[in-house]
């Protein structure tokens, strides 16, 4: 879920084994000695990337373990999206046995880093552009479909390690009822959608500001065939950058004047594009809660849990606009998720800092 910015990795004061392995797969490839591999960046996953300088270029070591990751749908996806020309990564080695992809290096210049009130209209026009783009030429036959199955496993993250595991919030009973209807209707409104290329993680950190072909386009192995308006909202509604509503709804109408002109399934009017962002919105925003309490206790990952509180501030607006999701809504201000959340959240961040260097 993250880019090749922020969130930097470390590496021990002695190489890993693997990492010896990587550097030597690097050397043998370039026909060079002496690499150094200067951490790029962490990922949510087990991926981790290493910036490698060369007398030609700079370069990205994917380093992706085959016991934990697999580096194939990433290669199958990239070539997708290159042949729909879209601005990926050239992969200039691969080693799918080991893990290790050699990828051409973007930058460091992340949409998370490059937004502001000057930049956001030009920048989120060329990611409009992007989505659209993949809309119209991303073969959907060669991707899994975002279907119940999958959808339901996303959503059964919110009540497993967000309110049971992170706020420990009994599930069962009348809670269990409210939380098994606003799934299924979720379920159903994904289940309706037309379906076209959807990246899944189309955020701020996953797109690099690049001079020509912008964006760069990251994190991209995730594809589904899915609704339309799911990228629009992992952009517009980014848990890692927050604008005003008002200004969110702006963009989603130039999104759906460019998808109509293209001839893009995003709906034909305005009123239904909206109405299923809340929806296919709040379907998002509830597994990334999920998701991040689980970084947390799974993987040790604690950082993200700092990005919930905008995540549920986004799904408390969705459920407060669809009335489908009303009674969902009022849920989790009965259960005061958010006061629940600032009190487990601050006393598990300042415990931890208080025990960093």
């Amino acid at each position: 879920m993250l880019s090749w910015c922020k969130r930097f990795s470390t590496i021990g004061d002695t190489m890993s084994e693997r990492l010896e392995r990587a550097r030597q797969w690097v050397e043998n490839t370039l026909g060079v000695q002496g690499v150094e591999l200067q951490p790029a960046s962490a990922d949510a996953s087990f991926r981790r990337y290493f910036r490698i300088q060369t007398p030609l270029a700079s370069m990205i070591l994917m380093d992706a373990p085959p016991d934990k990751e697999d580096c194939r749908p990433y290669v199958a996806v990239s070539d997708l999206l290159e042949e729909s020309g879209i601005h990926v990564p050239t992969i200039h080695a691969r080693n799918l046995d080991s893990g290790f992809l050699l990828l051409e290096d973007l930058g460091n210049r992340c949409y998370l880093d490059e937004l502001d009130e000057d930049s956001a209209s030009v920048l989120y026009r060329d990611a409009l552009k992007t989505i659209v783009a993949m809309q119209e030429r991303g073969p959907t036959g060669a991707l899994p479909d975002y279907d119940p199955e999958l959808v339901a496993r996303e959503l059964s993250l919110f009540s497993d390690w967000f309110l049971r595991r992170h706020l420990d919030v009994d599930t069962s009973g009348r809670n269990g009822e409210i939380l098994s209807q606003a799934f299924s209707f979720l379920g159903q409104r994904f289940q309706q959608s037309s379906r076209v290329f959807v990246h899944r993680d189309f955020h701020s950190r996953n797109l690099m500001r690049t001079e020509e072909r912008n964006p760069g386009v990251l994190d991209f192995q995730d594809a589904v065939a899915g609704p339309a308006v799911y990228d629009v909202v992992s952009l517009l509604r980014d848990v890692y950058v927050e604008w005003p509503e008002e200004r969110i709804e702006e963009w989603m109408r130039d999104y759906h004047g460019m998808a109509l002109s293209r001839g893009v399934p995003a709906g034909t009017d305005i009123a239904g594009l909206l109405r299923d962002a809340d929806c296919i919105g709040a379907q998002r925003h509830l597994k990334i809660a999920g998701i991040f309490c689980r970084l947390y206790y799974r993987d040790g990952k604690r950082d993200y849990l700092r990005d919930i509180p905008l995540t549920l501030r986004y799904l408390i607006g969705e459920c407060a606009r669809q009335p489908e999701l009303a009674a969902l809504g009022n849920l989790l201000e009965d259960l005061d998720v958010m006061e629940k959340l600032q009190e487990v959240n601050k006393r598990i961040l300042d415990g931890l800092e208080e025990q960093d260097p």
